[in-house]
Order: structure tokens, then sequence, then C-alpha cells
């Protein structure tokens, strides 16, 4: 019986360090995803460089090995969403788990992002130099950034953390980094898809560090993002509904290039405008209440004499 409870103590040491097979073998997935995506980038900025290595594997393009490290990250994004679906889903959660799915996450979302925008802007080795100086702070500011929002996911999200009844459990606290990771990610994806024809990025690589410096505020930031933990096996939805996903869908493969940016593009945007909403009607309601207290003030209690 004592043996039996125990199993329910998430800071039981044998339950704690427990190791669920698929929930971590997608972790170890999104770990793997991220570690090549940053070969990629290094492969990728050392063609830039030219020299034995750029010989030796003339069939790619710095642009071919950029693409690919993006849709690295991306695969690592879907990982890590499958990585805590499953635990859910079979009961299986463990401290160990969500401690590796952190430190995976700092590779595939902080790490890959950050070297690839840094490689990126400099691939063209006649242009940006100034780059070169000063560029490292900002891919570090991102990574530093991504490292901070995990290690406050993890601290409020701890078994022993008394949550409030006005917590929602529904919410992340800040932008998600697989989140960020998608956008950094796409927006690349964009920018190569447009710059297909001419090869070269020129200009437009100066928008990503402006990208990093947003998506690095918002991460850290108390702005609320849905995470969609309530959509499951269990959920119920129209057959309207059900086709016009499908079409989506659909739209979406077709479409890549472009879409998965809009899509990212339109989740930072919701919890922005969201956030603004909630702030203007706090603002709102406090407003009301003070009126209320002007148009009736509270009498002092008179005294008899």
């Amino acid at each position: 019986m004592a043996d039996f409870e125990s199993r329910d103590n998430p800071y039981n040491v044998t339950q704690a360090s427990r190791i669920y097979f698929l929930p971590n073998l997608m972790t170890a997935g999104n770990l793997f995803c991220g570690f090549v995506a940053v070969i990629r980038c290094i492969q990728a900025r050392l063609i830039t460089d030219a020299g034995q290595y750029a010989t030796a594997h003339a069939h790619q393009t710095w642009m071919d090995l950029y693409t690919s490290s993006v849709w690295l990250i991306l695969a690592a994004v879907v990982f890590d969403c499958l990585d805590g679906r499953l635990a859910r889903l079979g009961g299986r959660t463990s401290l160990f788990g969500a401690e590796f799915d952190s430190l995976a996450d700092v590779v595939s979302f902080g790490v890959a992002p950050a070297l690839m925008v840094f490689f990126l802007i400099l691939a063209p080795r006649e242009e940006y130099q100034w780059f070169r100086s000063f560029g490292w702070v900002i891919a570090f500011i991102y990574l530093l950034c991504a490292a901070v929002r995990l290690a406050r996911f993890n601290v409020i999200t701890n078994p022993l953390l008394h949550q409030s009844s006005m917590e929602s459990h529904n919410d992340f606290v800040g932008l998600p980094v697989p989140a960020a990771a998608g956008t950094v990610a796409s927006m690349v994806l964009l920018l190569l898809h447009l710059a297909d024809n001419e090869k070269s990025l020129h200009r437009w690589t100066l928008i990503l560090p402006l990208l990093l410096i947003l998506i690095s505020f918002l991460m850290v930031s108390t702005i609320r993002y849905p995470s969609f933990k309530h959509i499951d096996w269990q959920t119920k939805t129209r057959f309207n509904t059900f086709v016009a996903v499908l079409a989506a869908v659909t739209l979406i493969i077709f479409l890549r290039e472009i879409a998965f940016f809009f899509i990212f593009l339109s989740y930072i945007a919701y919890g922005i405008i969201t956030h603004w909403q909630r702030i203007a009607r706090h603002s709102k309601i406090r407003s009301l209440r003070r009126m209320t207290v002007k148009k009736h003030p509270e009498q002092p209690p008179t005294t008899s004499a």
C-alpha cells in the first residue's frame, strides 16, 4: 500500500526519474532534428566561405542547406507537440521527461534558429560585415530569452507550486519557444522562397534581427497564448468544420513556403491582440468603479452629542 501511494508522488525518486518510451522517443526526435539543423547551418556557412568544402558539396547550394535546416526545425516542433500529447494521453508524465524536453528545446528552438539567422545574414560575404560585430549579441539575446522562458515554464508547472484559482492551465505565459522558433524558421523559408530565382537574399535578411528581438521580448513577456491542450481524441466537431479544416490543411501543403509563416504570425498576433483587449477591459472596469465611488461616496458615520 505504501509503495502504491509513493507512485503518485511526483517527487518519489523512482517516479521522478522514470523514462517512458514513446514520449521520450519523441523528445529524442526533437533533439535529433535540432542537432542536424545546426549541422546544416554550419555546412551552409562553409559553402558561402567557398574553399574545398564547397567544391566537395557542389550538388548542394547554401540555400538548399538552409532550407533543410528550416524543415528540420519545423519537424522538431511536431516532435515537441507529440511528446507532451503522448505523455498526457497515457498518463505517463514524469519530472525526467519535463527536464529532458526542456534541454532538447534549448538546442532545437534556441541554438538552431539563432545560428541560422546569424549565418544567413552573413551568407553573402561581401555584404553586411557590420552585422558580424554585433549580430551575435542579437542571436544570444534570443537564445537567452528562450532558455529563460523554458526555465520559467518548468517552475510554474512544478507540482509543488500551489496554483491560484484564477490561473488558466490552458494558456502559456509568454510566447512558447517552439512557436518562436517556428516563426523564425518559417520566415527564413519564406525569404528563401522569394529569393529562389535570384539565388540571393540581398536586403531581405535585415528583417530577421528585428524579428528575433520582437520574439525574444514576447517569450519573456506575460502575454498569454493558447496551448490547445483541450483538443484531444475526445474532441468533437461539426461536419462543416471538419471539411473546412481538411481544405485548410490541403491549402497549407500546397502553399507551405508562405502558409507556415502566416500561421505562426497569426498565432503571435492573436496573443498580442487578446492581451490588449484584456488590458482595455480591466482599465474600463477600473474607470467604472472610480466613477461609481465619485457618484456615491461613503458617508462618514454621525455621532450623537
